[in-house]
C-alpha cells in the first residue's frame, strides 16, 4: 500500500529552513516535551525497585528487575515500529498516539494488587517511551539539518535525562514524604495531561523539512534534485535493518554500544536504590545519589554534542564507555555517600559523551528520507540493551551477589568501547575519510555519480 504524502514544502504557511534558529520556538517546544517523557520514567525508576521489597516482598534480583524487562523489550520494538511509521506518515501523530498510551500507567501503579500490574504498567510505559521521545529526537535532527546535528541531540537528550534527573529527586521526595504508592504517581498523572495537550495543540509535523535537507545535499553532490511529487527511493525495512545491524561497520559498532551502555543505566535504575536501601540510606538520599548520576549526564550533554561536531564522533563514544565503566567500579568499591556520588558523577560523565553521539553518529550515516527508519534499527538495539541488562545483571546479582551485577556491568562496559576502538570509522562529515556502505547503491535511493567516487578514491589513495 502507497505511503501518504505527509506534509510537503508547498504546504506550509512559510517555506522551512534548516537550523536551530530559524526553528527556536518548535525546537524549544520539543525539547520540553522530552524533558516531560523523562519525568514520568524518572519519577517511576527511583519508586518501583523500593516498592518491590517494601510492598510485594519481591526477594530474587531478576524478579525485581523484570519490570526493566517488559519495559525495555517494548520501547526497543516501539522504537523499530515507530521510526518506519514515522517516515510514511509523520512524527506528530505518533507523538501524540505516545502520550495517550501513557494515561494508564499511574492508575496501575497506584491501585496495584500484585507485582504483576507493575510489569504491565511498564509495558505502557515503554510504549510512551519509544514513541513520544523518538519523535522528539526525530523531529530536532528534521529541523536542525547536519550541520548543528551534535548540539542538537545534545539538548535533546539534556532536555531528556534533566527530567529523568528532576523527575527521580521528585518521585523520591515525595514518596518520603507521602508515601511510595501515591503522590509520586499523581505527579507523573500531572505531567502526562500537560505533554499530552502539548503535543496535541503546539507541536507542528517536520517530516517535510527530510525533503529540504535532501535536496540541498544533492545540490552539494551536483545531481539531480527530486521534485516534491518525486520522491527518492525508500529502501526496505529489511534492507535498513541489515544496513543499521551489520551492514556498515560504524552503524554496527553504534549499535552493539547503543545496547551494551544500557546495562549501566540498567544497573542505576533497578540496582541502585536496593543497593543504597541496603546501606541505610532513605528514598530521599537514594533519589539525590541517582539524580547525581543522571543530572550530570544531562547537563554535560549541551556541551559534548557541541563538542563532538567539531571533534567528531567515534572518541568520545569510546571514552565515554570506558568512563562510565570507571564509575561503575567506583560505585562498587566504595563504602561512603561521598565515593558513591562520586562514582555516580563519573558514570554521568561517560554517558554524556557517548549517547547523544551515538545518535549523531548513526543520522550522519543515514540518508534523510530514510533516517528515522535507521535511527529506529538503532533504537531497537539500544533499548533492547534494557531487557538483555536486565536478565543478564539480575542472574549475576542472584548467582553470586548484588555487587556482582555492579562489576559484570563495568565489565561489559570497558570491552564494548573497545570494539568500538576497533571497528568504527569517524562518521562526522568533515572528518569522514570512509564513506558509508549504502552510497554506491542505488537501492538507497540516492545513488552516488561514479566519477564521484572515483575522485574519493583517488583522495583516499592519496591520503
Amino acid at each position: 500500500m502507497p505511503s501518504r504524502n505527509v506534509t510537503s514544502p508547498r504546504q506550509a504557511t512559510t517555506a522551512p529552513q534548516l537550523g536551530l534558529r530559524p526553528n527556536l520556538a518548535q525546537f524549544s517546544l520539543l525539547a520540553t516535551i522530552t524533558c516531560g517523557v523523562g519525568l514520568v520514567v524518572g519519577a517511576e525508576r527511583v519508586v518501583v525497585p523500593v516498592l518491590a521489597k517494601l510492598d510485594f516482598g519481591i526477594a530474587s534480583f531478576l524478579a525485581t528487575l523484570a519490570f526493566i524487562v517488559s519495559f525495555g523489550f517494548v520501547k526497543a520494538a516501539l522504537n523499530l515500529v515507530a521510526g518506519r511509521l514515522a517516515d510514511h506518515y509523520g512524527r506528530k501523530p505518533l507523538l501524540v498516539l505516545g502520550w495517550i498510551v501513557a494515561l494508564p500507567v499511574p492508575f496501575l501503579i497506584i491501585f496495584a494488587p500484585s507485582w504483576g500490574w507493575i510489569v504491565a504498567a511498564n509495558v505502557l510505559l515503554g510504549m510512551n517511551q519509544g514513541l513520544a521521545w523518538t519523535m522528539t529526537v526525530t523531529s530536532k535532527i528534521d529541523l536542525v539539518g547536519p550541520k548543528q546535528r551534535g548540539f542538537a541531540l545534545g539538548i535533546n537528550e539534556f532536555s531528556g535525562y534533566a527530567g529523568v534527573s528532576l523527575g527521580g529527586f521528585v518521585g523520591g521526595y515525595l514518596g518520603g514524604l507521602f508515601g511510595l504508592r501515591v503522590a509520586p504517581f499523581l505527579f507523573v498523572l500531572g505531567v502526562i495531561l500537560v505533554m499530552l495537550l502539548a503535543s496535541l495543540l503546539l507541536v507542528r509535523e517536520t517530516y517535510h523539512f527530510t525533503r529540504l535537507e535532501a535536496r540541498q545535499a544533492a545540490q552539494l553532490r551536483h545531481e539531480r534534485v527530486a521534485a516534491d511529487d518525486d520522491p527518492p527511493q525508500r529502501p526496505s525495512l529489511a534492507t535498513i535493518f541489515a544496513l543499521t545491524t551489520w551492514g556498515d561497520r560504524a552503524l554496527a559498532a553504534c549499535s552493539q554500544a547503543g545496547l551494551i551502555e544500557k546495562f549501566t543505566d540498567t544497573l542505576a535504575w533497578g540496582l541502585f536504590p536496593l543497593y543504597f536501601l541496603s546501606r541505610g540510606l532513605s528514598p530521599a538520599a537514594i533519589g539525590a545519589v541517582v539524580a547525581a548520576y543522571t543530572g550530570t549526564w544531562a547537563v554535560l550533554q549541551i556541551y559534548t554534542g557541541h563538542l563532538t561536531d567539531r571533534i567528531g564522533r567515534k572518541w568520545p563514544i569510546a571514552g565515554g564507555m570506558w568512563l562510565a565503566a570507571g564509575g561503575i567500579v567506583l560505585v562498587a568499591s566504595s563504602s561512603t555517600l561521598v565515593g558513591w556520588v562520586v562514582g555516580a558523577v563519573l558514570m554521568g560523565v561517560g554517558m554524556a559523551l557517548l549517547y547523544p553521539t551515538l545518535l549523531a553518529a548513526v543520522s550522519d550515516v543515514a540518508a534523510p528520507h530514510w533516517r528515522a527508519t535507521s535511527l529506529g534499527v538503532y533504537r531497537l538495539w539500544r533499548d533492547s540493551g534494557y531487557a538483555f541488562g536486565a536478565l543478564a545483571i539480575g542472574i549475576v546479582a542472584d548467582a553470586f551477589g548484588l555487587l556482582a551485577g555492579f562489576w559484570f556491568a563495568a565489565a561489559i562496559m570497558a570491552v564494548s568501547g573497545l570494539v568500538v576502538a576497533l571497528l568504527m570509522y569517524e562518521t562526522l562529515p568533515s572528518r569522514r575519510v570512509v564513506h558509508p556502505a549504502w552510497e554506491s547503491e542505488p537501492r538507497f535511493g540516492v545513488p552516488r555519480p561514479a566519477g564521484t567516487l572515483h575522485q574519493e578514491a583517488v583522495r583516499q589513495e592519496a591520503r
